[in-house]
């Protein structure tokens, strides 16, 4: 590692220790050469993810946005920030283990939807009538309907039945 000050390779780490986020390291150096001391951080490389659109349009894949979706499905409801940050990491790694570089925003969509119902069943629905541009009523009811025959048939009881 060069020192930034006066560009002497022979540098010593004086400490490690992992980043707050455990994403990094963060190393505290000394140079060799004029003593100065400077911080450096090693992180993997990760591959970019790429999002490919429905009209074939392609963005990198930015995590805030994704964040920022699900944020606004969840508006005035009782969903802690932290809950949706910890979504939305368990999403990115899902992305990034499929090891393909390029994603159909198909695929995050569902993914997002596959979350959202576990977490809390109007922002699911916000995000699907969004996500699934419902034409018509009865395309967000059918949406509705799945959503409550699924709850049905996980509890196991019907309709009509009571706790």
């Amino acid at each position: 590692m060069r020192c930034p000050f006066c560009g002497y390779s022979d540098t010593r780490v004086l400490d490690s220790r992992p980043t707050v986020e455990g994403n990094a390291i963060r190393r505290r150096r000394e140079c060799g050469g004029c003593i100065k001391r400077f911080t450096t951080y090693e992180k993997v490389d990760e591959l970019p993810l790429v999002v490919v659109k429905k009209d074939g349009r392609r963005e990198h894949f930015d995590r805030k946005k994704l964040l920022a979706g699900m944020t606004k499905a969840c508006q005035k409801r009782p969903v802690p920030t932290e809950k949706l940050e910890t979504v939305v990491d368990d999403i990115e790694r899902e992305l990034r283990n499929t090891m393909d570089t390029e994603i159909k925003s198909h695929y995050i969509g569902e993914l997002v939807m596959e979350q959202l119902r576990k977490i809390d069943e109007v922002a699911y629905v916000r995000f699907a009538s969004v996500y699934r541009e419902f034409r018509d009523a009865e395309s967000f009811m059918e949406v509705v309907a799945n959503l409550l025959r699924n709850n049905t048939d996980s509890k196991g009881r019907g309709p009509g039945d009571h706790v």
